[in-house]
């Protein structure tokens, strides 16, 4: 029998059975330059600069994402009959959730203006890419099939919840594939166990944990907490993501102005960079490759403002941190943060470039809505009777999930430092 194997570190082999047409169709949207595409695409930015190990790519995820999606319907199909049609949808869609990541992911999304979720459709359904080709070889239509199924039509169900929900099998994935790259271990948790108490809410149809998954669900939820908490909002790795995008800020700037030297106007980069819609063949050469190439020119460029965000990145020279996260008060804050800003142009700096508030936030865990939204809120908990409750309602570690994590953050260009924590110190006083 015909088998292809991909050795994983998280998941160890994920098998594609060639002979069965499922797993074939998988295989060839893997092998499609959109997907491979993702190779070049890290999981996690510029986080190896604090995290050395964390160079995995959205490629890998991607993989995994799937087999964990494989791994949820096997666990289920123990105790209900999944459709065939709706397994298809589910894993071609886990496969390729991720395929609109632009470089360095969600900052290139910021200042593009592009969703990246919005791409994913956009490739699914570009006649010219080749994953809509596979796709369309495979069934006629199957390509808006994929497209409705990650819009959650005609309805949601517990198919669309392995996509995209508080236990998706995208959240399952990425806590421990970035846990084990980047070395932290925070994202460590018990997914057999977890998968072994999935079962299905029959009143809605959703997917729910049987009551002994409970310890389970909480060793998730902390998990993730730690990972936002230690990798995710890490200041080393929020301060790189800030200055990406800063740069990328002024290279725009440039750009339209007719002033950015490199690329030229017929790159990917550029034509992203002022708004132009690129075709298939341009998107899958955008990747951090690209961008590295371009913060490698524009560190000897003539714009010292991206010259010197573009060597700070390429040779960790990053902003310094100064922390305002006991600072409660918004009126305070926003006193600090002028006086921040005031202090950067009195240096001669500027302000624009050379300063910026950071506050990232996440809350770890969000009751249920039964509004039957896309985004899946919540987890149900099924006991012995069958009576589903709101995940909430049973763990005593839920309200402490359901605080907001939030930091506060002013990054400064290391010259400009001194000057900033003088006026800050001015501000708040002895």
């Amino acid at each position: 029998m015909a088998q292809k194997i991909i050795r994983d570190p998280v998941h160890d082999a994920i098998a594609f059975q060639l002979s069965n047409p499922l797993e074939k169709l998988l295989f060839d949207l893997v092998n499609s330059a959109e997907f491979q595409r993702l190779r070049r695409i890290r999981q996690l930015g510029l986080a190896s600069l604090a995290y050395p190990g964390a160079d995995h790519s959205r490629y890998s995820h991607s993989l995994g994402v799937m087999e964990t999606a494989r791994k949820i319907l096997a666990a289920l199909r123990r105790g209900i009959a999944i459709e065939p049609e709706m397994e298809e949808l589910c894993l071609i869609a886990a496969l390729l959730h991720d395929l609109g990541h632009g470089p360095f992911s969600h900052v290139f999304e910021r200042i593009s203006g592009v969703d990246h979720e919005a791409v994913t459709r956009r490739v699914i359904l570009e006649p010219q890419s080749q994953v809509h080709q596979v796709l369309g070889r495979y069934r006629t239509g199957l390509p808006q099939e994929v497209v409705g199924f990650m819009d959650c039509r005609p309805r949601r169900r517990f198919y669309h919840d392995i996509l995209s929900s508080e236990l998706d099998a995208d959240r399952c994935d990425y806590l421990l594939r970035d846990s084990l790259n980047t070395g932290s271990r925070y994202g460590d948790y018990d997914l057999n166990w977890l998968l072994h108490a999935l079962v299905i809410d029959s009143a809605g149809d959703r997917l729910a944990v049987a009551h002994k998954g409970i310890s389970a669900v909480e060793g998730f939820l902390q998990s993730r907490y730690h990972m936002y908490r230690n990798v995710y909002f890490h200041k080393v790795v929020r301060s790189a993501e800030g200055m990406v995008r800063l740069a990328l800020q002024r290279a725009k700037r440039l750009a339209v102005q007719q002033r950015l030297a490199f690329p030229p106007p017929h790159h990917p980069l550029h034509q992203a960079l002022t708004g132009q819609t690129l075709n298939m063949a341009q998107w899958v050469l955008l990747d951090d490759l690209t961008m590295l190439e371009c913060f490698k020119a524009w560190s000897s460029g003539p714009d010292a403002l991206l010259a010197g965000l573009c060597g700070g990145l390429l040779f960790r020279r990053l902003f310094k941190v100064i922390d305002l996260s006991h600072l409660q008060d918004a009126t305070v804050l926003d006193q600090v943060y002028q006086a921040a800003r005031q202090a950067v142009t009195d240096a001669g700096g500027d302000a624009a470039y050379e300063l910026f508030l950071d506050e990232p936030g996440d809350t770890p865990y969000e009751s249920f809505r039964p509004d039957g939204s896309c985004s899946g809120n919540g987890i149900t908990v099924c006991d012995a009777a069958g009576r589903a409750w709101d995940f909430a309602v049973l763990s005593p570690l839920s309200t402490a999930l359901a605080q907001p994590l939030v930091f506060r953050r002013l990054h400064v260009a290391e010259p400009r430092k001194a000057a900033v924590v003088q006026a800050i110190a001015a501000v708040m006083g002895p």
